[in-house]
């Protein structure tokens, strides 16, 4: 999760205004967890927060609940590339998935290089990529060449079609991450926007907000913890290889080790940031499994500072996120 202008997609209280949602302290694991406890750690921050911390029931455990600001809709960056994984997993949904990702090829040219490419590297590396390795690339590294190559692939309007039939209704995807960047500078032509126009807009400044209803990468903790308690238990797939696939490429996420998550736990997390003049964010959404007991969450911070960046409060941010996690894990452990 760069943190840099260029790095403003890649993938890392708060006046917390509304009233949490939380259930009572359980002590089902060694220690009780306190909801109040977990959103404590993020009110000193600045600007927005939104938490959603999901533990269904589970062979008699009660579950586990605390949520506050989980219906606002916030900017998540690159956190959005896991419904352009599922969107292409779903695709290519057969007991053959692996293959079939690895022999579609896909163009890697002029056409779909983006900013904060480091694993594709333009415009030093050109031809074809497999689409498997364009996915890996878009979760590992958060490479936004590799994300512009995959949803061109799937189609922008078939990854809105699949979250609107997943019920989520606070979740904006753009049609690329080029084009994002194009209406952040205030291009006439931004769903045009071409590489040599980036390379010329290096240094102009951003007009548009990144949270706007035209290009963005928004949505809301409530969204993020439906949407992964349902995808990592395999209700968008139809086979269990597509499923497979689908946690293994999460699970490579690069914000399980920038937060970090706690030791012992299967984790299946994408990330995703920004940091522009006078605005920033923060967002960790996605799944754990320990001790027979998945735990869903979502994690995100927006607020609005002159600097271009703010490495204080992402800091801060991180220690909170990590620990509250670690709560949960500790209190819920068998």
């Amino acid at each position: 999760m760069a943190r840099s202008r260029r790095g403003f997609l890649t993938g890392a209280a708060a006046t917390i205004g509304a009233m949490p949602l939380a259930r009572p302290a359980m002590a089902v694991g060694k220690d009780p967890v306190s909801p109040d406890a977990i959103l404590s750690l993020f009110k000193s921050l600045p600007g927005d927060v939104a938490i959603k911390i999901f533990a269904p029931a589970v062979n008699g455990k009660p579950e586990f609940l605390v949520e506050s600001n989980a219906s606002k809709m916030m900017f998540v960056g690159s956190a959005i590339k896991t419904f352009i994984l599922c969107e292409a997993l779903r695709q290519a949904d057969s007991a053959d998935v692996v293959q079939t990702l690895t022999a579609k090829q896909l163009t890697l040219d002029a056409s779909v290089w983006s900013v904060d490419s480091a694993t594709f590297n333009p415009p030093n590396l050109i031809g074809k990529v497999s689409q498997r390795t364009a996915l890996e690339a878009m979760i590992l590294h958060s490479d936004n060449t590799a994300t512009d190559m995959s949803i061109q692939q799937v189609g922008p309007e078939k990854v809105r079609e699949q979250i609107a039939s997943m019920g989520l209704k606070n979740t904006m995807v753009p049609d690329s991450t080029r084009v994002f960047f194009g209406y952040l500078l205030g291009s006439k032509s931004y769903k045009t926007f071409s590489w040599e126009e980036i390379g010329a807009a290096a240094n102009l400044p951003i007009v548009n907000s990144p949270m706007n209803k035209v290009q963005t990468l928004a949505s809301s903790a409530d969204d993020f913890v439906s949407y992964y308690s349902r995808a990592l238990q395999g209700e968008f797939f139809k086979n269990k290889a597509t499923l497979s696939e689908f946690r293994r490429i999460l699970a490579m996420g690069d914000a399980i080790w920038l937060l970090p998550l706690p030791l012992g736990i299967s984790a299946f997390v994408k990330g995703g940031s920004i940091d522009v003049i006078g605005y920033h964010a923060v967002c960790v959404p996605g799944g754990m499994l320990f001790d027979g007991r998945w735990v869903y969450f979502c994690l995100t911070i927006n607020w609005y500072s002159k600097a271009e960046t703010d490495v204080d409060t992402v800091n801060a941010f991180i220690a909170a996120g990590s620990r509250a996690l670690t709560m949960v894990k500790e209190a819920l452990s068998a």
